[in-house]
């Protein structure tokens, strides 16, 4: 119960819980009159009562509202934006109270408009009254604007007088239809665009970017293009279209060689926001590259003198809004396939809602990993998971990692040294040593690969149910100190997980490098079979690397063990032919899955399961033996495929007889492979085992912090 500015008191809880009631039957049963907006309407308006409740609760405890992500242009707003006769038409801060940004703009809560950015632009008399209409779509819409009392774009180019307004974006659109490359202001951050279809402008854009191969986003001008461009499912579809507006992978229809090089897939996104749609309407190509505006690995650039700076030799032209950016907010991903949608990277449109409640009655704060980072505060119970903050290497990605966690906290009126802190157990992450120096009440180490799992079955409030967790990735800090990567565990978030299995240990020559050079991580897999080939000759053509990482095995110099299922796959796409270092992170694994994917076999190699342990070796002397008999390295990719699905589901089987148990959990990067996935999950089907994967955060590392912050569980159940 809070009390309201007027004395009464109103019940919060159960009037949300009323709400979500109502909004529901009204989907199940419209009638035909009905205001509603479909299954999407139930988390604004309940966001907008929440909100409603903690301003009639200022003063009367902590702020327990939920900060809403920013959502999409809703129709109606793109209604307005087109029609001449409305005021705000073609203005590109149009938003209403189903639509437009929020954390983006928001400084502090209440979620108030003078705790925005848009503070500094008070209301026109026009829009005042909407805002205090209880009946208006406008009503308490925090960033309400128009042309005459709103912020602008401006448009600037070679040092020339700055173009502003509807001009400025038409200007814009003209520059993008000619080869030119443009850095747009959008809601989180700006972007890099030009024409995906002139090979000339992406060429440009990948040299300026520092960006060898990894491909580039498209936003298409409408649903009818995206189709145009990639095979998309009803499901994929309705991800595209969702008010997060993500951007979904999908099969490409139309080869776009220097936006995805190499790969048949594509990522695809619909206009957002109300410039995106100017730009489309005003002339702009049909189909954009719309990439992060920074260099090759760095933080998106978000405030306009950084961007200037920053982008002045990546852009042609600059288009800016004079609407502040409270913080960057990168693009979603999500993949969606026969498991369901997969998100990749948790951000615009869903950060910061909850992932998930967890029954902690004291706050917690979980700083993540050092790569593709996230943070989790856990308040009230709930567990609010920040945006993809970015790999923490990078100078401005931790300041950004820094800010989030202090914002987080301090918008929660929360004391730092009341803080539970969470973190993983590698010595050495930035995360790491910013929660030991960090004040509060407890910090707890947690093992990367554990809160993999932890992950999954927090996201179902399955706290005491008991499964079988199988963590796969590149790298995370195992309790031996060695890399694990390789990982089984039996076991509950309250009672903890114990360690009943892994993949056979190989060592590792060179540590971190031999993530960048698939030959590197081969030299030490490989050495585990005895005698080789000559892999120098055809049809392998090993590199000198090879030779160089094998005297470091052999004299046992500079060498790690791990039991990383990435660098398997990296050793495995080696002999398939990956034989040159990779320019972005799980290249050679995403390549090898391509390969697969579309060469269908009868028989995997085997990786049998034996005391504990998954056996690679069968399998790459197989792999071996199939490359060197001159076998389509398709073949060889769809093989392993189907070998370690098999030997995951025969782990599995013993492992769920052994323990008791009925549930499987999958997590961590290598099941973003979506063959592996399906695959294991069939298999695991099969069995009649219950395969639970992420969904509401990423399998990667960007859903390490939700799972550190459910373990905080086993703690507190200590004596």
């Amino acid at each position: 119960m809070v009390n309201g500015d007027d004395g009464v008191r109103i019940h919060v809880e159960g009037a949300v819980e009323a709400l979500d009631s109502f909004v529901a039957e009204l989907q199940r049963s419209p009638p035909p009159a009905a205001r509603v907006m479909a299954l999407d309407c139930a988390p604004v308006a309940v966001e907008g009562l929440r909100e409603f409740a903690i301003r009639a609760s200022e003063g009367a405890g902590r702020p327990t509202v939920r900060i809403s992500p920013d959502l999409a242009l809703c129709d109606a707003c793109r209604r307005e934006l087109f029609d001449s006769a409305d005021r705000r038409c073609g203005y590109p801060y149009i938003n209403c109270t189903d639509c437009g940004p929020r954390y983006s703009i928001l400084e502090g809560l209440p979620y108030d408009r003078p705790l925005t950015t848009m503070r500094e632009w008070p209301m026109c008399e026009a829009c005042a009254r909407e805002y205090r209409d209880p009946g208006d779509r406008r009503f308490h819409a925090q960033p309400v604007a128009c042309p005459d009392c709103g912020p602008r774009f401006l448009l600037e180019r070679d040092g020339r007088p700055a173009i502003s307004g509807r001009a400025a974006i038409a200007e814009a659109a003209r520059l993008l239809a000619t080869g030119e490359i443009l850095a747009a202001k959008g809601i989180g951050g700006f972007h890099l665009a030009c024409d995906a279809r002139d090979r000339g402008a992406v060429a440009a854009l990948r040299t300026r970017k520092f960006r060898k191969e990894k491909p580039f986003a498209v936003m298409a001008r409408d649903l009818a293009e995206a189709r145009s461009l990639v095979e998309l499912s009803a499901a994929a579809e309705a991800a595209l279209t969702s008010p997060a507006r993500p951007i979904v992978l999908a099969a490409a229809r139309r080869e776009l060689p220097e936006v995805a090089p190499g790969n048949p897939d594509l990522g695809i996104m619909l206009p957002y926001a109300p410039l995106h749609e100017l730009l489309f309407a005003d002339g702009a190509p049909p189909a954009l590259v719309m990439t992060s505006a920074n260099r090759s690995s760095e933080p998106i650039a978000y405030r306009d003198e950084e961007a200037r700076e920053r982008l002045r030799e990546l852009a042609d032209a600059f288009l800016i809004g004079e609407r502040p950016i409270a913080r960057r907010i990168d693009d979603s991903v999500v993949r969606v396939g026969r498991a369901g949608p997969v998100l990749l990277r948790r951000a615009r449109g869903y950060a910061p809602s909850a992932a998930g409640r967890l029954p902690l009655d004291r706050p917690v704060l979980a700083v993540g990993a050092d790569l593709k980072n996230t943070i989790t505060l856990v308040v009230g119970g709930e567990a609010f998971v920040s945006q993809y903050l970015g790999d923490l290497e990078h100078f401005d990605a931790f300041e950004a990692f820094r800010s989030a966690a202090r914002d987080l906290v301090a918008m929660y009126e929360l004391e730092p040294d009341a803080l539970t802190v969470m973190h993983d157990r590698h010595p050495e992450y930035a995360s790491t040593r910013f929660a030991l120096e960090a004040p509060g009440r407890a910090k707890h180490a947690v093992q990367h690969h554990r809160a993999h799992v932890a992950s999954v079955l927090a996201e179902r409030e399955a706290w005491d149910r008991r499964a079988l967790g199988i963590a796969f990735d590149g790298t995370g800090y195992g309790d031996d100190g060695s890399i694990w990567g390789g990982e089984l565990f039996a076991g509950s978030i309250r009672d903890g997980f114990e360690r009943v299995g892994h993949l056979r240990p190989a060592p590792l020559p060179g540590g971190d490098a031999a993530a960048r050079h698939p030959v590197q991580a081969a030299a030490g897999f490989l050495s585990e079979l005895g005698s080789l080939p000559d892999l120098s000759a055809a049809p392998f053509g090993f590199p000198p690397r090879f030779a160089e990482a094998r005297q470091l095995v052999e004299k046992g110099v500079r060498l790690f063990q791990t039991t990383s299922a990435g660098r398997l796959f990296d050793t495995v796409a080696a002999i398939a032919g990956f034989v040159r270092p990779m320019t972005f992170e799980g290249q050679a694994a995403i390549w090898l899955e391509h390969l697969a994917r579309s060469y269908p076999v009868a028989e995997g190699y085997p990786v049998p399961f034996e005391a504990g342990e998954l056996d690679y070796r069968p399998a790459l002397r197989r792999a071996l033996e199939a490359r060197a008999r001159g076998d389509d390295p398709g073949a060889i990719a769809a093989a392993f495929h189907r070998g370690l699905a098999r030997g995951i589901r025969d782990a599995a089987a013993v492992l769920c007889e052994t323990h008791a148990l009925d549930t499987v959990a999958l997590s961590g990067g290598v099941f973003q492979n979506r063959l592996l996935l399906e695959s294991v999950t069939e298999s695991l089907e099969a069995l009649r085992l219950e395969v639970w994967i992420n969904r509401s955060v990423p399998p990667n590392d960007g859903g390490i912090s939700f799972g550190q912050a459910a373990l905080a569980l086993s703690y507190e159940s200590r004596p």
